[in-house]
């Protein structure tokens, strides 16, 4: 084989391999646009884990009752608006 052979060559696996690398899946099939309904579905998940959070340093003694109770209420009644909400796109 020919330096120029091996040249040729060897531009030929580094531009296979660039294309495998980079090349796209399908992944318009892997993914889909974010309904409101799932983005309330995450939420409500990351509202339940911020009340346990807020429960658990409570009585660990970070948070003073007062504080602890306002931040309680703050987060029930964002997470009973966002209940209500998904309550009513579900019934749709």
């Amino acid at each position: 084989m020919t330096v120029t052979q091996g040249l040729i060559a060897g531009v030929l696996l580094l531009f296979a391999l660039v294309i495998y690398t980079f090349w796209p899946d399908d992944v318009s099939a892997s993914q889909r646009e974010k309904t409101r309904l799932d983005y309330l579905l995450e939420r409500k998940d990351q509202l339940y884990e911020n009340l346990r959070d807020l429960s658990f340093e409570y009585r660990a003694g970070k948070y003073p009752e007062e504080d602890f109770q306002v931040q309680r209420a703050q987060l029930e009644n964002e997470t009973a608006q966002l209940l209500a909400e998904i309550d009513h796109l579900q019934q749709v």
